[in-house]
């Protein structure tokens, strides 16, 4: 009887040492992710639409937090000393994290930026008062033409996707205006409001947030925004001007490539929610979807076409 015991316990140890490991689903417990931009900007009010698609969707809350600095360098320089579990992750913007380091040393290369997911980009786009004498961009290009450097623009930061906006579509449209530059979103938008400057070249956002005292003259996209069916596109006027800052979601180097594929997956599942979509929409976004394996293309096409407008600009330094 002993025997039988010993036998039957033996057999039951080869069994479980046998037995496959069952891999514990990820995620297992909530997602941190880190905007590198005070509270408020577009990538704060993106990320919160985001939070509850990703309880939804992987089944675990997404925390966020905030570690502004530098203009986002200081979060994206602080990306791969971070765990590579895919519990953290960082969200990027370009054209930031591609200009920044060919200004100057900022504590990190574009190559040091792991994108899995580029989810969105807010388009740029002309605005003006609504007691503006101009009532189409055609008006603004002629007075522009007339009286070169009279038209005063305001957008946020220098080197941004507002600035290189309003070079390129100068550039375009044969004509030369002045670029404001401002601490954010919202002091470019006051300019306008109080009528310290033409204009603006700043975001689609604006449109909604402004709806009421400011006017849309042109928007830099594709196609029209469902939310401002009446707002011509640039390249409908003749500009091919297709333009924004676009947002990732990167994580740190140390991160397998499993786990970069499955955060992948999950953003590429909130990107697909018809709801997370309407809401984008409404706030002025554009839904875009470049998967991991895709990023590295997308990032090789901007970083061309950045470094032409950076050298063109005198901001490559490096």
């Amino acid at each position: 009887m002993r025997i039988l015991r010993t036998l039957l316990t033996a057999v039951a140890a080869v069994a479980v040492i046998g037995a496959p490991v069952a891999q514990a689903e990820f995620p297992e417990k909530p997602m941190n992710f880190i905007v590198a931009f005070n509270p408020g900007g577009e990538t704060d009010v993106t990320a919160r639409l985001q939070q509850p698609y990703y309880e939804k969707v992987a089944g675990q809350p997404l925390v966020i937090q905030y570690k502004p600095g530098a203009g986002g360098a200081q979060a994206w320089a602080g990306l791969n000393e971070l765990p590579g579990d895919g519990y953290t992750m960082v969200g990027t913007n370009l054209p930031h994290i591609i200009l920044q380091p060919m200004e100057k040393d900022v504590g990190y290369e574009t190559a040091d930026i792991t994108n899995v997911y580029m989810f969105h980009y807010t388009p740029d786009a002309v605005l003006v008062p609504q007691d503006s004498p101009f009532q189409t961009l055609a008006d603004l290009v002629a007075y522009a033409k007339s009286t070169p450097g009279a038209v005063t623009l305001s957008g946020s930061g220098t080197n941004t996707a507002n600035h290189l906006a309003q070079r390129r579509f100068s550039e375009m449209a044969g004509i030369t205006t002045t670029y404001v530059p401002f601490g954010g979103t919202g002091p470019s938008v006051t300019a306008v409001l109080g009528n310290q400057v033409s204009g603006a070249m700043g975001y689609s956002t604006v449109g909604v947030a402004q709806e009421g005292q400011l006017r849309m003259l042109a928007v830099a996209t594709d196609q029209r925004l469902p939310r401002f069916p009446d707002v011509p596109t640039f390249k409908e006027l003749g500009y091919d001007l297709v333009s924004g800052a676009y947002r990732g979601i990167a994580v740190p180097k140390s991160t397998s490539e499993e786990v970069r594929h499955q955060v992948s997956d999950i953003i590429g599942r909130i990107n697909a929610d018809p709801d997370f979509i309407q809401q984008m929409e409404d706030g002025g976004f554009v839904v875009i979807d470049v998967p991991y394996d895709e990023v590295p293309a997308f990032m090789a096409a901007k970083q061309s076409e950045y470094g032409e407008l950076a050298d063109a600009m005198g901001i490559r330094k490096r």
